[in-house]
């Protein structure tokens, strides 16, 4: 069985590109297994990392065609091969960690989904094609440099998670190729065309914001589990590494370093996605570790690094819930970039959807 230590640490690999250097900025939600199955969901991030390989686009014969294809999105074939290749390891999974009574029908829905991404992945390339976007071999060079440094991995280190994911360094790049290829593109169609304009901001900080400040604790948050690397390298050794990158962390949060790009870098948490955004509490809200650690600090202040079960972790408090009632809130900076992310978020995300759709009313698709 593949442990989740080395599934993680790619998934690391793959998902920490700066996609800066594109102009894509924001997190939007591509999660793939949305059912209500506890078992999917638990296997969805995995499958959003392996729906990342590439799958090939040689010709097929018209004998294999006819024997082994599931599905046509316009010119484009996508086969039996194509699903098993992408679906190995999950399809592995649910039969060695699925109850027997839900056995069966994840691995339906897993191969369903795995068709609706392939023919997602489909559509995107041919608009990209479309659009003369390419991506060039000095792109993934430096995409492949940000993730190790990133991670902290040597080029040692690096051939050794390949290897227990079963990827060779073509695969790995081609991957990488295929992320850089996807985020161009949605910047392109999707980015470039999102604008949230001042007054927007100000209706929702009227309206939303200053009564959340108000009345709560708005809680940024940064943290390491070591639950997934505990499984390969011994839980004392993978508690020492999450406490090394916390401190790095802390350290560098202190010095004024920008925090939820630290989140994004540093954390693997689920805050992360989001640059550690929890949003806010009122204080009867917060567990007892959180109200231990922030109640008594002032806005802007970073924690002390606590310890928890699976996790080392601290948090910055933008809002503390005791401002006066006659005091005026400003809409500051910060706080206008927070909210313009936010709204930025929310109409991306919903912009992508309307413009995944489009492309798949305009396309010829035929599930077979």
């Amino acid at each position: 069985m593949v442990t989740c230590y080395s599934l993680k640490a790619v998934s690391h690999l793959l998902l920490l590109v700066d996609m800066d250097k594109w102009r894509f900025k924001g997190t939007l939600n591509f999660s793939l297994f949305t059912g209500p199955s506890l078992y999917l969901m638990k296997i969805s991030w995995l499958y959003i990392l392996l729906t990342f390989l590439s799958v090939m686009h040689a010709p097929v014969a018209q004998s294999e065609i006819i024997d082994s294809s599931v599905a046509v999105v316009n010119e484009d074939v996508i086969t039996l091969s194509d699903v098993n290749k992408i679906g190995k390891g999950i399809f592995r999974q649910i039969a060695e960690e699925a109850p027997p009574e839900q056995r069966e029908e994840a691995l339906k829905q897993a191969r369903k989904k795995i068709i609706t991404q392939l023919i997602e992945n489909k559509l995107l390339k041919q608009q990209a094609t479309v659009l003369h976007i390419s991506v060039a071999d000095p792109e993934i060079d430096r995409a492949q440099k940000q993730v190790l440094q990133r991670n902290g991995f040597s080029g040692e280190d690096f051939r050794a998670e390949l290897k227990k994911m079963g990827l060779s360094q073509a695969q790995y790049r081609e991957t990488l190729r295929e992320q850089i290829l996807r985020s161009k593109l949605i910047n392109y169609e999707v980015r470039s065309k999102v604008v949230i304009p001042d007054e927007e901001i100000q209706k929702y900080f009227e309206q939303e914001y200053s009564k959340a400040r108000a009345e709560g604790y708005y809680l940024l948050q940064l943290g390491v589990s070591w639950t997934d690397t505990a499984q390969a390298s011994g839980l004392v050794a993978a508690k020492v590494d999450a406490r090394k990158k916390v401190e790095a962390a802390h350290k560098l949060a202190e010095q004024g370093k920008e925090f939820k790009d630290l989140a994004r870098q540093y954390s693997n948490l689920p805050s992360a996605a989001d640059g550690g955004d929890l949003g806010f509490f009122k204080k009867n809200e917060l567990a007892t570790y959180m109200r231990d650690a922030v109640t008594a600090l002032q806005p802007g202040a970073i924690s002390p690094i606590i310890e928890r079960p699976d996790s080392y972790m601290f948090f910055k408090i933008l809002s503390n819930g005791q401002e006066k009632e006659g005091k005026e809130r400003v809409l500051d900076e910060n706080i206008k970039e927070e909210i313009r992310n936010k709204l930025y978020k929310q109409e991306a995300e919903e912009r992508y959807k309307k413009w995944l759709e489009r492309i798949r009313e305009e396309a010829y698709i035929k599930i077979l």
